[in-house]
């Protein structure tokens, strides 16, 4: 019976402690901070001073890090003294969530090693490196170089590779296990999308409240490269966003994508599919307890096929896509608990990425780096065919 009882206790513990904070408390531990400092009402999620702070390359400028650097004598040399290391750890107790009526011990669902911070005034870095994605070793993902304050104005540049999306909503640093769909949605065999990439990110800052990003990208994703070379085609995709804030509450802004591919088929000749997105994004945030951020794009591919191996060809594909997230955390960055509401929307003259979804997320912190969920999820892309998905779990980062 007490063996029985055992089992009982530590499945219920599961069925509590599963989701992720998408952070590095190696930067907290560097500089002697709390979690609060960047990060509402949970980490990852950031607030105004944490993107100030990752804008900075890592680094406060009101904040020096104690014995940061080795003493070697070599004024050009910038080694640092201790590696910046942090793990994150994720794991879910999961129902119907392939829409199967399946329960699914989900844990861990990540396991990923983070690491970040400054190289010298200027130079900064960041990647993290996944040990276990769902069950396989993903490798890097985020990893780039930066450089702050080109021309000594706020201008910054970072080559590496990093997700397209970032400059409108940065999917790693959502709260719910629901991802932002209109950023990740599959059109045909198109190898295009807002997903990660390799390539070029600018910003610029100005006094007045406006951003400006531009990025120059492979436009394949992140495959392995082939003679040495990650690009398989000759042609270069481009984004450019605009923002600007009214006070402190309301950002706007809005995005141009443009890029050419050569798509592979085993039925066909090497076709060419021209891709030109575009869309709005919102922020209102008229309280430290309140935000809502929303997104619209549109997208347009030239030609598609359904597949690598399909005959099916593709013209004129037209894809329409929508978030809106509303999150109020009671207690502003001091808050132990918080509630989320999503809904995703994606309609495409290719069905198969058709998708429409409502989610509600429950936080709570046991510690500011530990944090309880539960989450559902209402997939109602199909009238016929509702797909209810749950899941309870932790978010754990150290």
């Amino acid at each position: 019976m007490k063996k029985n009882l055992s089992i009982v206790i530590l499945t219920l513990a599961a069925f509590f402690i599963t989701e992720t904070i998408q952070a590095i408390p190696a930067f907290a531990r560097k500089y002697r901070l709390s979690c609060t400092t960047c990060h509402t009402p949970a980490a990852p999620a950031l607030k105004a001073y944490g993107d100030e702070f990752a804008g900075n390359g890592f680094r406060l400028e009101e904040e020096s890090s104690p014995r940061y650097y080795v003493e070697t004598g070599d004024t050009e040399l910038s080694l640092l003294r201790e590696l910046p290391i942090a793990v994150r750890l994720d794991g879910f107790v999961t129902y119907n969530m392939g829409g199967n009526e399946r329960s699914d011990f989900a844990s861990p669902y990540i396991i990923k090693l983070l690491s970040g911070g400054e190289i010298s005034e200027r130079l900064s870095y960041y990647f993290y490196f996944y040990f276990s994605e769902r069950g396989e070793v993903a490798g890097v993902e985020d990893a780039f170089l930066m450089y702050n304050d080109l021309f000594g104005i706020d201008l910054d540049i970072a080559l590496g590779q990093f997700q397209v999306s970032d400059p409108l909503f940065k999917r790693e640093l959502r709260l719910s296990l629901e991802d932002y769909v209109l950023y990740t949605s599959q059109i045909g065999n198109s190898g295009i999308g807002l997903k990660y990439d390799k390539g070029v990110m600018v910003t610029m800052g100005l006094d007045s409240g406006t951003g400006v990003s531009l990025e120059v990208t492979n436009g394949n994703g992140l495959p392995e490269a082939q003679n040495r070379v990650f690009d398989h085609d000759k042609y270069k995709n481009f984004l450019l966003h605009l923002s600007q804030d009214f006070g402190k509450m309301v950002n706007v802004g809005a995005f141009a994508f443009t890029g050419k591919e050569d798509l592979m088929h085993s039925f066909a000749p090497t076709s060419t599919n021209e891709v030109f997105i575009w869309g709005p994004n919102f922020t209102f945030a008229p309280s430290p307890k309140i935000t809502l951020n929303a997104q619209y794009l549109q997208r347009s591919d030239s030609q598609i096929y359904s597949s690598f191996n399909s005959s099916a060809e593709m013209e004129d594909v037209k894809t329409d896509g929508a978030m809106a997230e509303l999150i109020f955390s009671p207690g502003g960055d001091q808050t132990k608990w918080y509630l989320l509401g999503l809904y995703n929307w994606v309609e495409s003259d290719f069905n198969a990425a058709d998708y429409q979804s409502v989610t509600f997320h429950a936080g709570y912190l046991l510690r500011r780096n530990v944090r309880l969920v539960a989450e559902y999820t209402l997939d109602f892309t199909y009238s016929d065919h509702n797909i209810n998905k749950f899941n309870f779990g932790f978010v754990s980062a150290f």
